[in-house]
């Protein structure tokens, strides 16, 4: 915490200008914490990733002094600006990156669009995922089309008031809407509270893109009824499975020996619908901060196999995203 004492010059919080975090420690400490930063420390991975490697799943968060959180977020994330994370992916051997619009900016999607175009400056190749409500507009779908989003969020879990059940009327209308788009709806949930996973989105409009592997609460297994649907939906061809955030879905520290059981199952029954990701910048982890350097070759320790390596890395993520296109 201590390193977050100081904020920056003209930073509001409740409408009220504050330079320390002892204004907000009241609302910030009890509702909305401020998480611990990435490794500042860049080192490659022991094994080489391909030129055109994705990392399918990362946040651009802040600068807080400019851009101001959704007031209902349940954490509060330090600065992780672009160039950090291009230095980042260059060091790890990313060509190319998607953004996923964070839980604490809501709807306004800003901060993800003004980062697609930064990080395609640099040289990397970049998609993006928004969240969007019932009164977009057609308009701004299109816009966002052109800007490169490529998918929808649906953050089920990791937000102030979680939904009881699946909105599924709600949802299903949104993702009529950008059907035409060629997008993907991205769901964060917990898949082992729904045994009857693959039945519910068997017809779904659009491909499901889930991540953090399924995000099963700890405790449970490959063997969870919902993890096995999922696995079902994803062998029809309707569901894509992000190998991400593996301290989420393990009690342990690195390597992470739970999660491990979990990117076994689906890298030997679903090669073909897997994608992987950093989950930088590793928000709300109550664990030793990983470098992703390690992150990377824990992947590599998943999948063996270089041609199904390759097909994560590069292959799948180019198809879902729309890279050659």
């Amino acid at each position: 915490m201590a390193a977050y004492t100081d904020l920056p010059s003209g930073c509001h919080w409740r409408g009220k200008e504050v330079t320390t975090l002892d204004e907000t420690r009241p609302t910030l400490e009890d509702r909305a914490p401020f998480c611990a930063p990435p490794d500042p420390q860049l080192r490659s991975p022991k094994t080489r990733f391909p030129a055109l490697a994705c990392d399918t799943h990362a946040h651009i968060c802040g600068p807080i002094s400019r851009f101001r959180y959704a007031e209902e977020r349940i954490y509060t994330p330090p600065d992780a600006l672009v160039p950090d994370y291009v230095n980042l992916l260059k060091t790890l051997g990313c060509g190319r990156a998607v953004l996923v619009q964070p839980s604490v900016y809501g709807t306004d999607n800003t901060v993800l669009l003004a980062a697609l175009n930064d990080i395609r400056a640099s040289g990397v190749d970049c998609r993006g995922v928004a969240v969007i409500d019932k009164d977009v507009t057609d308009e701004e779908l299109k816009r966002f089309d052109e800007a490169g989003i490529r998918g929808i969020r649906f953050n089920l879990v990791d937000v102030a008031n979680p939904k009881t059940g699946l909105p599924l009327d709600e949802m299903r209308a949104l993702c009529t809407r950008i059907a035409a788009l060629d997008w993907h709806a991205e769901l964060l949930i917990h898949v082992d509270d729904y045994p009857d996973f693959d039945k519910v989105f068997a017809d779904w409009p659009v491909d499901i893109v889930i991540g953090h592997m399924g995000y099963c609460r700890l405790g449970q297994g490959p063997q969870s009824e919902g993890f096995q649907a999922m696995l079902r939906l994803a062998g029809e061809g309707r569901c894509w499975i992000k190998m991400t955030g593996p301290y989420r879905i393990s009690p342990g520290e690195l390597p992470y020996r739970q999660a491990g059981d979990f990117a076994h199952a689906l890298a030997e029954n679903v090669p073909r619908r897997l994608i992987w990701g950093t989950d930088w910048p590793h928000v709300m982890i109550s664990k030793k901060m990983p470098n992703d350097a390690d992150l990377c070759d824990l992947f590599a320790d998943w999948v063996a196999d270089h041609e199904w390596r390759q097909a994560i890395l590069v292959k799948n993520p180019a198809k879902l995203y729309r890279f050659n296109r």
